[in-house]
């Protein structure tokens, strides 16, 4: 029998798959222990907060192991298959084994000069000595956890109970916790940053996020505190004893709900993945960019008489017509008449950011969430360009193949809530955008035309800006270009 000895042996981490993305959920195993695998072959398919991705191994070798089973949500940079490259052969497949309680955290790889590293896909991240918090695991121990109190070890746990106590060291410990002792604060790199530029210490900071993350808002509330306002305290070390009384009402407490909880009756579905990342970013966006809707009732007849005209068109044989495609067209109109309304909010720098360029995002729903891909430069592209983009991004996107990098850099996007047979809506902005424009039901309804009653081709229009960089007028005109141009489609010749 062929030994395997561990310089043989590679670890294959998982990679960041999308710009800033912290975690992925394995969906699905393709190799299993004992299998030969090839360099590029792909070995599984992850799910981010963004898309399906399917990740290739970088290597040739025999699979050795498998350290997560499907459905697990990983950490980047985390191990997750262990392949021997040495070309002997591996053990008896075996059932993969929970991941430690504490990880080391990758590096943020860095280039000979002062720039960030291009993360490559299949290859993850530099790894150092640098070692990451104690995350949601039950097997931390009591001496490593020690000078946090039990609501925040709590917390940090991730569910709602504390983890068993080990025995107290035989030596007394009398000296108070330092600043190494203390869990690092939960924070994503942007929010870590902003309170570097603001001055604030996030070990001071109080989280409102969920697991105990700390936000923007938090950074700014504390930013706009009292200096002289206390840092939480930490608790002193709590020997056994203390640690076991303190931890009986969180646990109680904790348990609560699931002793109340009727499976016949009720049915729980984890928040993860594509849902879990709209939800924060919605109620982040919700909360941060303060929302103005405008809204305007327009007659699309002529639209709707175009678009019959176009699928006949021999320059648009084969390509995705329907209204959505002129809507977009009215849009980038609006846009280039009124190109203050393509912009961002640069919060750290407090700045606008006008946008030379559109990346149009189109909201999709699939079976995964809603998710909003965007067509890049849509601005320089001719109709019958715009309408085979916008082909490939509704099917790659029903498939669930959208790529991360397809959703990002995002500008302004367009919402059909009319596909449902609604009339209109309040869309939120998505993330990093000033405005959202959403399309209701195209109905025949009775319209005042030339003076007579009709039956008319009728829609609702919303949309909604960010009030710090788009005022009213502002608002109001790309509205009205909009519901213009979608009145007399001639108008995208004459101002296009």
């Amino acid at each position: 029998m062929t030994t395997m000895t561990e310089a043989s042996v590679r670890e294959f981490k998982m990679p960041d798959v999308g710009e800033g993305l912290t975690e992925a959920e394995i969906l699905k195993w393709y190799v299993q222990p004992g299998d030969t695998v090839t360099d590029g072959q792909v070995v599984c398919e992850v799910e981010t907060a963004k898309a399906a991705v399917e990740l290739p191994i970088p290597y040739d070798g025999v699979v050795r192991e498998l350290r997560f089973p499907e459905g697990t949500t990983v950490d980047v940079g985390m191990s997750i298959i262990a392949v021997d490259v040495s070309g002997g052969s591996a053990p008896a497949a075996a059932a993969p084994e929970p991941a430690p309680a504490v990880e080391e955290e990758p590096e943020e790889p860095k280039s000979q000069g002062s720039g960030r590293q291009p993360v490559l896909v299949g290859y993850g991240v530099a790894t150092s000595s640098t070692k990451r918090r104690p995350r949601k695991s039950a097997e931390i121990p009591a001496q490593e956890s020690a000078p946090v109190s039990a609501a925040v070890q709590a917390e940090l746990n991730g569910h709602g109970t504390i983890p068993e106590a080990a025995p107290a060291p035989s030596a007394p410990v009398s000296a108070p916790a330092t600043a190494a002792d203390r869990p690092r604060p939960l924070a994503k790199p942007p929010v870590r940053k902003l309170a570097k530029d603001l001055g604030v210490d996030l070990a001071s900071v109080v989280p409102s996020g969920p697991d105990g993350i700390i936000t923007r808002e938090d950074v700014h509330a504390a930013a706009a505190a009292p200096a002289q306002a206390p840092a939480r305290p930490t608790a002193p070390q709590p020997t056994p004893a203390t640690a076991q009384v303190s931890t009986a009402p969180v646990t109680t407490a904790a348990a609560a709900p699931a002793a109340s909880y009727d499976a016949g009756r009720e049915t729980r579905i984890p928040v993860k993945g594509v849902r879990k990342a709209t939800a924060q970013a919605m109620v982040g966006s919700a909360f941060t960019a303060p929302h103005v809707t405008e809204f305007v009732t327009v007659d699309v007849t002529r639209t709707m008489k175009l678009v019959e005209e176009l699928k006949g068109d021999k320059d648009m044989q084969g390509l995705r017509v329907n209204p959505l495609l002129l809507i977009a067209k009215a849009l980038l109109v609006a846009i280039k008449r009124n190109p203050d309304v393509n912009a961002s909010w640069d919060e750290a720098n407090q700045e606008i950011v006008r946008k030379h360029y559109v990346n149009l995002g189109i909201a999709a729903a699939t079976p995964r969430g809603l998710i909003v891909p965007n067509i890049k430069d849509a601005h320089d592209k001719t109709l019958p360009q715009l309408a085979e983009a916008l082909g490939e991004l509704v099917a790659t996107a029903r498939e669930g193949r959208t790529s991360p990098a397809a959703m990002q850099g995002g500008t302004v996007t367009i919402t059909n809530v009319g596909v449902f047979g609604v009339d209109t809506g309040t869309p939120i902005l998505n993330p990093g955008e000033s405005a959202i424009l959403a399309v209701g039901a195209i109905k025949l309804q009775p319209w005042v035309h030339k003076g007579k009653v009709k039956p008319r081709q009728v829609t609702t229009l919303a949309l909604s800006f960010d009030h710090r960089l788009v005022d009213g007028e502002l608002g109001s005109k790309v509205l009205a270009d909009v519901a213009a141009v979608l009145e007399q489609p001639k108008r995208l010749i004459t101002w296009g």
